[in-house]
Protein backbone atom coordinates (compact mmCIF):
# COMPACT_ATOMS: atom_id res chain seq x y z
CA UNK A 1 0.00 0.00 0.00
CA UNK A 2 1.21 3.70 -0.91
CA UNK A 3 -0.12 6.62 0.23
CA UNK A 4 0.29 10.04 -2.03
CA UNK A 5 -0.29 12.93 0.36
CA UNK A 6 -1.17 16.48 -0.56
CA UNK A 7 1.44 18.09 -1.49
CA UNK A 8 3.02 21.62 -1.54
CA UNK A 9 1.23 23.31 -4.48
CA UNK A 10 3.77 26.39 -4.85
CA UNK A 11 0.73 28.89 -3.08
CA UNK A 12 2.63 29.33 0.44
CA UNK A 13 -0.58 27.77 2.09
CA UNK A 14 -0.45 25.37 4.72
CA UNK A 15 -3.70 23.55 3.46
CA UNK A 16 -6.57 23.52 0.38
CA UNK A 17 -10.15 22.63 0.24
CA UNK A 18 -10.81 19.62 -1.86
CA UNK A 19 -13.51 20.82 -4.37
CA UNK A 20 -13.84 17.28 -6.94
CA UNK A 21 -13.08 13.99 -7.19
CA UNK A 22 -12.03 12.86 -10.78
CA UNK A 23 -11.46 9.32 -9.70
CA UNK A 24 -13.28 6.48 -7.60
CA UNK A 25 -12.11 3.41 -5.09
CA UNK A 26 -11.40 0.90 -7.44
CA UNK A 27 -9.92 2.74 -10.30
CA UNK A 28 -6.96 2.47 -12.50
CA UNK A 29 -5.14 5.78 -13.14
CA UNK A 30 -1.65 5.99 -14.68
CA UNK A 31 1.00 8.93 -13.88
CA UNK A 32 -0.41 12.49 -14.38
CA UNK A 33 -3.88 11.63 -14.68
CA UNK A 34 -5.98 14.36 -12.76
CA UNK A 35 -6.60 12.58 -9.07
CA UNK A 36 -8.93 16.21 -7.87
CA UNK A 37 -9.48 19.16 -7.60
CA UNK A 38 -8.21 21.38 -4.93
CA UNK A 39 -9.38 25.19 -3.84
CA UNK A 40 -6.04 27.44 -3.31
CA UNK A 41 -6.24 30.44 -2.01
CA UNK A 42 -6.44 32.29 -5.69
CA UNK A 43 -7.44 29.12 -7.81
CA UNK A 44 -8.82 25.83 -8.43
CA UNK A 45 -5.95 23.62 -9.12
CA UNK A 46 -5.85 20.36 -10.42
CA UNK A 47 -3.89 17.31 -8.94
CA UNK A 48 -2.44 14.74 -10.99
CA UNK A 49 -1.52 11.37 -9.75
CA UNK A 50 2.40 10.65 -9.39
CA UNK A 51 1.55 7.02 -9.84
CA UNK A 52 0.41 4.70 -11.78
CA UNK A 53 -1.71 1.74 -10.17
CA UNK A 54 -4.97 1.15 -8.69
CA UNK A 55 -7.45 3.63 -5.92
CA UNK A 56 -7.87 1.63 -3.33
CA UNK A 57 -9.23 4.70 -1.24
CA UNK A 58 -10.12 8.26 -1.07
CA UNK A 59 -8.51 9.73 2.08
CA UNK A 60 -11.08 13.16 1.84
CA UNK A 61 -14.39 13.79 0.88
CA UNK A 62 -15.08 17.23 -1.23
CA UNK A 63 -15.36 20.05 0.98
CA UNK A 64 -12.63 18.93 3.78
CA UNK A 65 -9.68 20.62 4.26
CA UNK A 66 -6.88 18.79 3.98
CA UNK A 67 -2.98 19.80 5.08
CA UNK A 68 0.06 19.73 3.17
CA UNK A 69 1.40 16.47 3.96
CA UNK A 70 -1.72 14.80 4.79
CA UNK A 71 -3.38 12.18 3.19
CA UNK A 72 -4.90 11.89 -0.11
CA UNK A 73 -4.92 8.73 -1.65
CA UNK A 74 -3.92 5.43 -0.76
CA UNK A 75 -3.00 2.85 -3.87
CA UNK A 76 -3.21 -1.02 -3.87
CA UNK A 77 0.16 -2.64 -3.80
CA UNK A 78 3.33 -1.20 -5.00
CA UNK A 79 2.52 1.60 -7.20
CA UNK A 80 4.78 2.32 -10.30
CA UNK A 81 6.65 5.66 -9.23
CA UNK A 82 7.39 8.13 -11.63
CA UNK A 83 10.09 10.37 -9.64
CA UNK A 84 9.81 13.11 -12.01
CA UNK A 85 6.57 14.24 -11.62
CA UNK A 86 6.34 17.38 -9.09
CA UNK A 87 3.12 19.01 -8.27
CA UNK A 88 2.78 22.71 -7.97
CA UNK A 89 6.38 23.41 -8.63
CA UNK A 90 6.96 25.89 -11.64
CA UNK A 91 10.06 26.51 -13.89
CA UNK A 92 10.33 30.11 -14.94
CA UNK A 93 13.69 32.15 -15.85
CA UNK A 94 12.11 34.93 -13.90
CA UNK A 95 12.47 35.90 -10.05
CA UNK A 96 9.42 36.03 -7.98
CA UNK A 97 8.54 37.53 -4.63
CA UNK A 98 10.05 37.14 -1.66
CA UNK A 99 8.17 34.20 0.85
CA UNK A 100 4.99 34.36 1.94
CA UNK A 101 4.80 36.09 5.87
CA UNK A 102 2.78 34.09 8.08
CA UNK A 103 0.18 35.77 9.80
CA UNK A 104 0.60 36.97 13.47
CA UNK A 105 -1.44 35.30 15.90
CA UNK A 106 -3.90 37.78 18.35
CA UNK A 107 -2.47 38.05 22.09
CA UNK A 108 -4.28 36.06 24.42
CA UNK A 109 -6.98 37.95 26.14
CA UNK A 110 -7.67 37.74 30.13
CA UNK A 111 -9.34 35.22 31.73
CA UNK A 112 -13.38 36.37 32.09
CA UNK A 113 -14.52 36.68 35.41
CA UNK A 114 -17.69 34.85 35.97
CA UNK A 115 -19.21 33.01 38.92
CA UNK A 116 -19.58 28.99 38.21
CA UNK A 117 -23.39 29.18 37.39
CA UNK A 118 -22.78 31.52 34.26
CA UNK A 119 -19.68 29.36 33.49
CA UNK A 120 -22.34 26.78 33.02
CA UNK A 121 -24.49 28.89 31.03
CA UNK A 122 -22.13 30.24 28.71
CA UNK A 123 -21.15 26.40 28.09
CA UNK A 124 -25.03 25.70 27.44
CA UNK A 125 -25.90 28.34 24.82
CA UNK A 126 -22.25 28.48 23.28
CA UNK A 127 -21.04 31.63 24.14
CA UNK A 128 -17.30 32.54 24.40
CA UNK A 129 -16.77 34.57 27.65
CA UNK A 130 -14.26 36.37 26.15
CA UNK A 131 -16.47 38.10 23.99
CA UNK A 132 -18.74 39.39 26.30
CA UNK A 133 -18.36 43.07 27.78
CA UNK A 134 -19.14 42.86 31.78
CA UNK A 135 -21.44 44.17 33.79
CA UNK A 136 -21.82 43.27 37.16
CA UNK A 137 -19.78 44.40 40.14
CA UNK A 138 -15.50 44.06 39.67
CA UNK A 139 -16.25 43.48 36.24
CA UNK A 140 -17.77 39.80 36.71
CA UNK A 141 -20.01 38.78 33.67
CA UNK A 142 -23.40 38.13 35.04
CA UNK A 143 -26.44 35.86 33.60
CA UNK A 144 -27.73 38.67 31.80
CA UNK A 145 -25.03 39.58 29.72
CA UNK A 146 -24.81 35.88 28.72
CA UNK A 147 -28.13 35.64 28.00
CA UNK A 148 -27.90 38.98 25.77
CA UNK A 149 -24.88 37.58 24.23
CA UNK A 150 -26.34 34.66 23.36
CA UNK A 151 -29.49 36.95 21.72
CA UNK A 152 -27.03 38.88 19.41
CA UNK A 153 -25.51 35.86 18.33
CA UNK A 154 -28.82 34.17 17.51
CA UNK A 155 -30.07 37.53 15.40
CA UNK A 156 -26.76 37.35 13.89
CA UNK A 157 -27.11 33.94 11.81
CA UNK A 158 -24.78 30.92 12.53
CA UNK A 159 -21.22 31.12 11.76
CA UNK A 160 -19.40 30.87 8.25
CA UNK A 161 -15.72 29.14 8.22
CA UNK A 162 -13.71 31.63 5.72
CA UNK A 163 -12.34 29.42 2.96
CA UNK A 164 -10.61 29.90 0.08
CA UNK A 165 -9.77 33.40 -1.18
CA UNK A 166 -11.60 35.01 1.93
CA UNK A 167 -9.59 33.01 4.21
CA UNK A 168 -6.21 33.53 2.61
CA UNK A 169 -7.14 37.36 2.49
CA UNK A 170 -7.64 37.76 6.50
CA UNK A 171 -4.41 35.84 6.75
CA UNK A 172 -2.47 38.32 3.94
CA UNK A 173 -4.47 41.03 5.69
CA UNK A 174 -3.20 40.45 8.97
CA UNK A 175 0.38 40.22 8.05
CA UNK A 176 0.18 43.24 6.18
CA UNK A 177 -1.49 45.20 9.14
CA UNK A 178 1.28 43.76 11.60
CA UNK A 179 4.67 44.64 9.00
CA UNK A 180 3.83 47.08 7.06
CA UNK A 181 4.12 51.60 8.51
CA UNK A 182 1.56 52.49 6.08
CA UNK A 183 1.03 55.99 4.62
CA UNK A 184 -1.29 57.40 2.18
CA UNK A 185 -0.73 60.46 -0.60
CA UNK A 186 -3.87 61.93 -2.32
CA UNK A 187 -4.48 64.03 -5.44
CA UNK A 188 -6.99 64.31 -8.50
CA UNK A 189 -5.98 64.25 -12.30
CA UNK A 190 -7.40 66.41 -14.70
CA UNK A 191 -8.38 64.04 -17.36
CA UNK A 192 -10.75 66.19 -19.50
CA UNK A 193 -8.43 65.87 -22.47
CA UNK A 194 -9.38 62.34 -22.76
CA UNK A 195 -10.39 61.09 -26.22
CA UNK A 196 -14.22 59.78 -26.31
CA UNK A 197 -13.78 56.07 -24.95
CA UNK A 198 -10.97 56.05 -23.32
CA UNK A 199 -9.77 52.89 -21.41
CA UNK A 200 -8.88 54.62 -18.00
CA UNK A 201 -7.73 51.01 -16.64
CA UNK A 202 -5.18 50.95 -19.33
CA UNK A 203 -4.45 54.58 -19.00
CA UNK A 204 -4.09 53.95 -15.21
CA UNK A 205 -1.19 51.33 -16.02
CA UNK A 206 0.86 52.88 -18.50
CA UNK A 207 0.69 55.69 -16.34
CA UNK A 208 1.87 53.50 -13.40
CA UNK A 209 4.85 52.25 -15.52
CA UNK A 210 5.62 55.80 -16.70
CA UNK A 211 6.00 56.93 -12.91
CA UNK A 212 8.20 53.87 -11.77
CA UNK A 213 10.78 55.06 -14.43
CA UNK A 214 10.23 58.23 -13.01
CA UNK A 215 10.35 57.28 -9.68
CA UNK A 216 11.90 53.93 -9.27
CA UNK A 217 12.11 53.75 -5.47
CA UNK A 218 8.14 52.59 -5.51
CA UNK A 219 8.29 49.76 -7.98
CA UNK A 220 10.27 47.40 -5.47
CA UNK A 221 10.14 44.49 -2.89
CA UNK A 222 11.08 44.88 1.14
CA UNK A 223 12.74 41.89 2.81
CA UNK A 224 12.52 42.55 6.24
CA UNK A 225 13.78 39.81 7.99
CA UNK A 226 17.11 40.63 5.96
CA UNK A 227 16.86 44.39 6.02
CA UNK A 228 17.03 44.44 2.07
CA UNK A 229 15.41 46.34 -0.41
CA UNK A 230 15.76 45.24 -4.23
CA UNK A 231 14.50 47.68 -6.86
CA UNK A 232 12.94 46.13 -9.86
CA UNK A 233 13.60 47.04 -13.58
CA UNK A 234 10.75 45.98 -14.91
CA UNK A 235 6.94 46.73 -13.53
CA UNK A 236 4.68 43.84 -13.23
CA UNK A 237 1.56 45.32 -12.18
CA UNK A 238 -1.04 43.06 -9.96
CA UNK A 239 -4.96 44.15 -10.69
CA UNK A 240 -7.24 43.85 -7.96
CA UNK A 241 -10.23 42.09 -9.32
CA UNK A 242 -13.27 41.84 -7.26
CA UNK A 243 -14.95 38.28 -7.88
CA UNK A 244 -17.68 36.23 -5.74
CA UNK A 245 -15.63 34.42 -4.02
CA UNK A 246 -13.24 37.24 -2.96
CA UNK A 247 -10.16 39.61 -4.02
CA UNK A 248 -8.07 37.92 -6.49
CA UNK A 249 -4.65 39.87 -7.82
CA UNK A 250 -3.16 38.71 -10.93
CA UNK A 251 -0.24 39.79 -12.82
CA UNK A 252 0.20 41.72 -15.79
CA UNK A 253 3.68 41.24 -17.08
CA UNK A 254 6.02 43.98 -18.69
CA UNK A 255 3.48 47.00 -18.68
CA UNK A 256 6.53 49.05 -20.09
CA UNK A 257 7.13 47.43 -23.14
CA UNK A 258 3.49 46.43 -24.30
CA UNK A 259 0.59 48.45 -26.22
CA UNK A 260 -2.26 49.72 -24.87
CA UNK A 261 -4.50 46.72 -27.26
CA UNK A 262 -2.20 43.98 -25.72
CA UNK A 263 -2.22 45.03 -22.40
CA UNK A 264 -6.06 45.42 -22.81
CA UNK A 265 -6.33 41.69 -24.44
CA UNK A 266 -4.09 40.36 -21.52
CA UNK A 267 -6.40 41.76 -18.64
CA UNK A 268 -9.53 40.57 -20.42
CA UNK A 269 -8.24 37.05 -20.39
CA UNK A 270 -6.62 37.15 -16.72
CA UNK A 271 -10.20 38.37 -15.47
CA UNK A 272 -12.20 35.50 -17.17
CA UNK A 273 -9.54 33.40 -15.78
CA UNK A 274 -9.98 34.91 -11.88
CA UNK A 275 -13.88 34.98 -12.06
CA UNK A 276 -13.82 31.29 -13.25
CA UNK A 277 -11.09 30.30 -11.15
CA UNK A 278 -8.68 28.32 -13.08
CA UNK A 279 -5.64 31.17 -13.20
CA UNK A 280 -2.44 29.06 -13.11
CA UNK A 281 -0.88 29.97 -9.91
CA UNK A 282 2.18 31.42 -11.95
CA UNK A 283 0.08 34.29 -12.69
CA UNK A 284 -0.50 35.48 -9.51
CA UNK A 285 3.25 35.72 -8.01
CA UNK A 286 5.37 38.16 -8.46
CA UNK A 287 4.04 42.06 -8.89
CA UNK A 288 6.43 44.31 -8.54
CA UNK A 289 3.39 47.13 -7.64
CA UNK A 290 -0.70 46.86 -7.38
CA UNK A 291 -3.43 48.85 -8.73
CA UNK A 292 -7.03 49.24 -7.39
CA UNK A 293 -9.43 50.24 -9.87
CA UNK A 294 -11.94 50.39 -7.17
CA UNK A 295 -13.71 53.59 -8.95
CA UNK A 296 -15.22 51.50 -11.20
CA UNK A 297 -17.52 50.20 -8.05
CA UNK A 298 -17.79 53.81 -5.83
CA UNK A 299 -15.28 56.03 -3.84
CA UNK A 300 -12.92 58.56 -3.93
CA UNK A 301 -9.74 58.10 -1.99
CA UNK A 302 -8.87 55.14 -0.14
CA UNK A 303 -5.88 54.41 2.38
CA UNK A 304 -5.57 50.88 0.34
CA UNK A 305 -3.35 47.84 2.10
CA UNK A 306 0.59 47.42 0.79
CA UNK A 307 0.81 43.34 0.53
CA UNK A 308 5.32 42.52 1.19
CA UNK A 309 7.52 42.13 -0.46
CA UNK A 310 5.49 44.92 -2.08
CA UNK A 311 6.23 48.46 -1.07
CA UNK A 312 3.28 50.23 -2.84
CA UNK A 313 -0.39 50.03 -4.03
CA UNK A 314 -2.17 52.51 -6.77
CA UNK A 315 -5.66 53.41 -5.86
CA UNK A 316 -8.11 54.69 -8.44
CA UNK A 317 -11.23 56.45 -7.00
CA UNK A 318 -15.01 57.53 -8.86
CA UNK A 319 -14.22 59.53 -12.01
CA UNK A 320 -16.62 62.58 -12.08
CA UNK A 321 -16.80 66.20 -12.85
CA UNK A 322 -15.81 69.07 -10.35
CA UNK A 323 -15.91 72.88 -10.65
CA UNK A 324 -11.50 73.47 -10.58
CA UNK A 325 -9.59 75.84 -11.65
CA UNK A 326 -8.38 76.30 -15.00
CA UNK A 327 -6.02 78.53 -16.49
CA UNK A 328 -7.06 80.78 -13.65
CA UNK A 329 -10.59 80.71 -14.51
CA UNK A 330 -13.61 78.36 -12.82
CA UNK A 331 -14.31 75.66 -14.78
CA UNK A 332 -15.96 72.10 -14.87
CA UNK A 333 -13.72 69.59 -15.70
CA UNK A 334 -13.52 65.32 -15.66
CA UNK A 335 -11.37 64.65 -12.50
CA UNK A 336 -9.79 61.65 -11.50
CA UNK A 337 -8.80 61.14 -7.86
CA UNK A 338 -5.56 59.07 -7.26
CA UNK A 339 -4.24 57.42 -3.82
CA UNK A 340 -1.18 56.03 -3.09
CA UNK A 341 -0.26 53.88 -0.27
CA UNK A 342 3.32 52.87 0.26
CA UNK A 343 5.54 51.05 2.76
CA UNK A 344 7.06 53.74 5.14
CA UNK A 345 9.77 51.68 6.13
CA UNK A 346 11.18 52.08 3.26
CA UNK A 347 9.85 54.72 1.06
CA UNK A 348 10.19 58.32 2.18
CA UNK A 349 7.42 61.04 1.67
CA UNK A 350 9.60 62.73 -0.96
CA UNK A 351 9.67 59.56 -3.23
CA UNK A 352 5.75 58.89 -2.82
CA UNK A 353 5.25 62.71 -3.88
CA UNK A 354 7.44 62.76 -7.10
CA UNK A 355 5.81 59.25 -8.07
CA UNK A 356 2.16 60.66 -7.21
CA UNK A 357 2.61 63.87 -9.22
CA UNK A 358 4.43 61.71 -12.55
CA UNK A 359 1.64 59.41 -12.39
CA UNK A 360 -1.06 62.53 -12.26
CA UNK A 361 1.39 64.45 -15.47
CA UNK A 362 1.35 61.31 -17.23
CA UNK A 363 -2.33 60.79 -16.62
CA UNK A 364 -2.91 64.85 -17.90
CA UNK A 365 -1.55 64.07 -20.85
CA UNK A 366 -4.23 64.36 -23.70
CA UNK A 367 -3.28 61.11 -25.69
Amino acid sequence: MQQFTLPDLGEGLEEAEVVAWHVNEGDHVVTDQPLLSVETDKAVVEVPSPWSGRIARLCAANGDLVKVGAPLVEFAGDAEQDTGTIVGQLQSGEEHGAEVIAPVAPARRGTAQAVPAVRALAQKLDVDLNTIQPTGPDSTITRADVERAARSLAEAGPAEGLRGMRRAMAQRMTAAHAEVVPATVTDDADIEEWRKGEDATIRLMRAIAAACKAEPALNAWYDSRAGERRQIARVDIGIAIDTEGGLIVPIVRNVAARDAHDLRAGLDRLRADAVARRIPPEELRGATITLSNFGMIGGRFASLVVVPPQVAIVGAGRIAQHVVAHHGQPAVRRMLPLSLSFDHRVVTGGEAARFLMALKTDLERSA
